[in-house]
Formats: structure tokens, sequence, C-alpha cells
């Protein structure tokens, strides 16, 4: 439904250009600072003793805050991140320790992905679009 703001001469209906940042809750920041930092995620802020601890990816940032309350929804979403190359991804994750939840898999929407479950129960998925 369209906005309508008579008083404006402008366009009074704002656009959406970006996410900035996803904030995380974790009981456990070492680990998911861990996890994180061995997919080779860049850390700007925070450290396990901080509130607040946040990561660079491209123009954004991903969050983690700490929280004393384990997060117990059983499902909660989905994080999709872009990357250059899936599989090396996925291999990386692996070398890592980590267990991916799913393997590298071409979508019928047009992109490459798996998926893999943070410390904190956040899922999250590499992907790219397929050229």
């Amino acid at each position: 439904m369209a906005n309508s703001d008579s008083g404006n001469s402008h366009d009074p209906s704002p656009r959406i250009e970006s996410i900035s940042a996803v904030t995380l809750a974790t009981c456990d920041v070492a680990a998911s600072i861990r996890f994180y930092r061995s997919l080779g995620f860049d850390m700007l802020y925070g450290g396990p003793a901080e509130e607040m601890t946040s990561f660079q990816v491209g123009q954004g940032f991903l969050n983690l805050q700490k929280t004393t309350v384990p997060d117990t929804r059983a499902e909660w979403g989905r994080i999709v991140l872009y990357v250059s190359d899936v599989d090396a991804m996925f291999d990386r994750c692996v070398a890592s320790g980590w267990q991916p939840t799913t393997t590298p898999t071409d979508a019928p929407w047009g992109e490459r992905f798996f998926h893999i479950t943070d410390p904190a129960g956040h899922e999250l998925s590499f992907a790219k679009k397929i050229e």
C-alpha cells in the first residue's frame, strides 16, 4: 500500500537501500568469536569479555551480543552471506573443524550454497549466484 503525504512535493516513501548490520545473541561469546574468525571474518571491535563484538562483512557488519539467556526458539531464520567461492568456503569450514549441515548445492533459483550452524545455533548460508 502506497504512503501518501500531500504536504510534501517529494516522494514520501523511503526506499530501503541495504542491511547495515545483523546482531546475533550468544551465551558463549568466545566460542562464537573462534567460529567466525576461523571462517575469515575480520573482527573490528570487541572480544570474549565484551558485551558486543563486531565483524566486517562486505559493506555491513555481523555483531555478536552477549546474553545470559539461551535462545530456545526452534526456528529463527537464516543469514545468507555471499562469498567469492562456495566450495572453497565449504572446504575452509571443514578444515577449521566445523561440520556444515549441507554440502554445496546448485539451487533452482540460481545460487550455489551450503548451510552451517554457528556455536550459538544460528544458521548461516554461504552462497554465490550461478553465472
